[in-house]
């Protein structure tokens, strides 16, 4: 190499072009290139409107007429507001019902699908009522539920008491139950695809160490399927915190009856378009997102989500 070439190549390596080169590599750009119509997409639809969510609540915006900033007014009037908490807790009953025997119902269906069979067809005919849609679903198990469904008929078969699965009581529960068989088989499969990802040379060992089938189920399947877990479970909060159209369709007259099923969304919509309070709406909406925020940080850290069993 020439004196020349030694005394002008660090002058060329330090030059603004290399240094973009160096920070900006190509494969970088051609990926940026490729997600800018998501990230405009989540700015414009998520971000944007979120951040519009958050100013609304410090208005009182009827959503007619113009919208005046009054601060913390309406966080403290949500404070007082008896109607929020009881809309919240007949959210938490039903997140209750649904969510935890959902869960346990999936992996109990996954296992089974590992152990007994291998055809595609039965996990496509798992998968089919998540292909369904929820109002569909509803409407189909309110008539399964009816007094004069095959429910009420098989419960008098058995002499046993008549049940009303669409009153104040039981509303809810019925309501869960639809969403859990809707749901659990795309959980199911979740979990299944979870179970392949654990080697089998583990199951092998467990078994010459003479570990029994409900002990190698607690020390290696469910460790193992952390990671799963923690992100339906998580998922399956967040959505059930949002339930609104299996109510909208089995709730009638408006809100069920006795108003058993004025779950936190319905209260959002009341006060939104039949009260037009869209600012105090939005104040309820806000807090619904905190406490969905509070219970996906408290899952996370609790299941150890940043860390593997596999490592």
């Amino acid at each position: 190499m020439s004196i020349h070439s030694r005394a002008i190549e660090p002058i060329s390596a330090r030059s603004p072009l290399n240094r973009l080169r160096k920070l900006f590599p190509a494969e970088t750009l051609v990926a940026a290139l490729f997600i800018a119509p998501s990230l405009f997409g989540l700015f414009v639809f998520f971000i944007r409107p979120t951040l519009q969510g958050f100013y609304l609540s410090l208005t009182d915006s009827d959503l007619l007429t113009h919208a005046n900033f009054i601060g913390l007014a309406n966080y403290r009037t949500l404070l007082a507001d008896k109607q929020f908490v009881s809309s919240l807790l007949i959210t938490v009953r039903y997140v209750l019902l649904n969510i935890p025997l959902q869960t346990v119902l999936a992996l109990a269906l996954a296992v089974l699908l590992v152990r007994l069979t291998d055809s595609m067809v039965l996990r496509g005919l798992v998968l089919l009522p998540w292909l369904i849609p929820i109002v569909i679903a509803t409407l189909v198990w309110i008539s399964i539920l009816s007094s004069i469904g095959p429910v009420d008929g098989f419960l008098k078969l058995l002499r046993l008491p008549q049940v009303c699965f669409m009153c104040q009581e039981y509303i809810i529960p019925s309501i869960a139950w639809i969403n859990i068989w809707r749901h659990t088989g795309y959980n199911a499969l979740l979990f299944f695809a979870g179970l392949q990802t654990i080697p089998k040379e583990l199951y092998e060992a467990a078994a010459i160490d003479g570990a029994g089938e409900w002990r190698t189920f607690q020390s290696i399947t469910l460790p193992l399927l952390r990671p799963v877990t923690v992100f339906i479970l998580v998922t399956s909060f967040a959505g059930s915190f949002q339930v609104y159209d299996s109510v909208a369709v089995s709730a009638v007259p408006v809100g069920g009856p006795g108003g058993a099923t004025r779950v936190i969304y319905w209260y959002i919509l009341d006060l939104a378009f039949n009260r037009f309070k869209m600012g105090y709406a939005t104040t309820v909406a806000v807090a619904l997102f905190l406490i969905s925020v509070a219970l996906a940080v408290v899952q996370l850290w609790y299941f150890r989500a940043n860390t593997s069993d596999l490592g």
